[in-house]
């Protein structure tokens, strides 16, 4: 049997290429590769990649899903951090002359430079990636608020925080991530990854979110960062009332409860009212209120 006939993603392939160069998952920067070629596919298969596309990817691994983007997409930039898997995936992804490996961190990459340097600006331009459970938020929201534009963004992340982006209000998972995202996209799961597709094996199971950024979205976000800041605070203390979340943001002063109560008699809250049982419209009109009332333009 030769090994190298497989795809990278295969379990046989997998475990040759770890054997092979010595490779240990570091925790540190949450490294589990994927070795499931039908999980792969599904992913490319959620991405509707066509040839006139351009993909990014972040922490490509050892190349599982890299591999099968290139044989779709015009061209893949991908996103390594680990200095040591560099040339382990330059030797293994060799054949495919449409993929160049970036050894950078993609917090630290300035993607409006990166989009004018490499004249992504008119291209149709989607990021599919396997991201690491310890940074999955900080990563999907920059790229949720990146001066660019992306047309999709199909990501592999823990279920947990899958469920938490796309859960509506009244769930208990509804909180500030799922409006924030909800603000910019709209997010569907669209398969459960079992832990034992990869190696070595998390303690947790997977899921891999689509995220519409071409849909009409149901509200437009003016100042996205003030926004951001507003819904943070609402969700702050969740066992708490909106209330008293929203005393602790704006300050408990006389003047500014009798404020708070003007408000909210205009929008008819009850003073039980909490975060997670409003929707992403009734956020949006709320903020506008409160500015209103606490921040008038002069």
């Amino acid at each position: 049997m030769v090994v190298e006939k497989f795809d990278i993603a295969d379990p046989l392939r997998t475990q040759a290429i770890l054997e092979r160069y010595q490779i240990r998952a570091q925790k540190s920067l949450g490294q589990n590769f994927l070795n499931d070629p039908q999980v792969v596919n599904r992913i490319v298969a959620t991405a509707a990649i066509d040839s006139q596309d351009v993909i990014l990817e972040i922490g490509p691994g050892i190349g599982g899903l890299t591999q099968q983007l290139a044989k779709s997409a015009a061209q893949v930039y991908a996103w390594e951090i680990d200095q040591h898997l560099i040339p382990i995936l330059q030797e293994n992804l060799a054949d495919f002359s449409n993929i160049q490996i970036i050894p950078a961190d993609i917090l630290q990459v300035d993607l409006a430079q990166f989009f004018q340097e490499h004249n992504l600006e008119q291209r149709s331009v989607k990021v599919v990636a396997n991201l690491p459970y310890y940074i999955t938020t900080p990563i999907l929201l920059r790229l949720l608020q990146a001066p660019v534009f992306l047309t999709q963004l199909v990501l592999m992340m823990q279920k947990e925080v899958a469920q938490r982006v796309c859960a509506q209000p009244h769930h208990r998972e509804y909180g500030a991530l799922s409006v924030l995202v909800q603000a910019k996209s709209i997010p569907q799961i669209t398969q459960i990854v079992s832990r034992q597709a990869f190696s070595p094996a998390p303690k947790v199971d997977s899921a891999v979110v689509n995220f519409d950024l071409c849909a009409p979205l149901p509200v437009t976000i003016a100042d996205y960062a003030q926004f951001g800041h507003f819904v943070q605070a609402i969700f702050r203390q969740k066992r708490k009332t909106l209330k008293n979340n929203l005393i602790a943001y704006l300050g408990k002063t006389p003047t500014h409860l009798q404020q708070l109560q003007h408000v909210y008699q205009q929008l008819g809250y009850p003073s039980t009212m909490r975060a997670e049982q409003l929707s992403l419209q009734q956020i949006v009109e709320l903020q506008q209120a409160i500015n209103e009332e606490f921040f008038p333009k002069k």
